[in-house]
């Protein structure tokens, strides 16, 4: 069983930057591609970034690409979600999810074995 907690959200300003991490822990890190989701307000669940278990690998939503760069770091069982240049309409609730198939898994399909609870990103106009 795999655990994960997201940290990193919080408030700021459009046009700023937030750096989201998640921990994992009862796994073995390595083996699983990773991911990261938001729930805006009212709206469903999208996929915002996916990653191999290597590292080498990685595919983002078209709404985010040139903006949000996934990353993971293996030794510290993280992985993280760098945003720069953020829009109101990035305000969602954001989670990490972790997938036993590839990542291409999670981004096409949405595939996920284990979810975390999330962390709240609020973009102020």
């Amino acid at each position: 069983q795999v655990q994960l907690v997201e940290s990193g959200g919080g408030l700021v300003a459009a046009g700023g930057s937030l750096r989201l991490s998640c921990v994992a822990s009862g796994g073995t890190f390595s083996t699983y591609a990773m991911g990261w989701f938001r729930q805006p307000p009212g709206k469903e669940r999208e996929v915002v970034a996916a990653i191999g278990w290597s590292g080498g690998a990685t595919d983002y939503a078209d709404s985010v690409k040139g903006r949000f760069t996934i990353s993971r770091d293996n030794a510290e069982n993280t992985v993280y979600l760098q945003m720069n240049s953020l829009k109101p309409e990035d305000t969602a609730v954001y989670y990490c999810a972790a997938s036993s198939l590839s990542y291409r898994a999670i981004r096409y399909s949405g595939a996920a074995d284990y979810w975390g609870k999330g962390t709240l990103v609020t973009v102020s106009s």
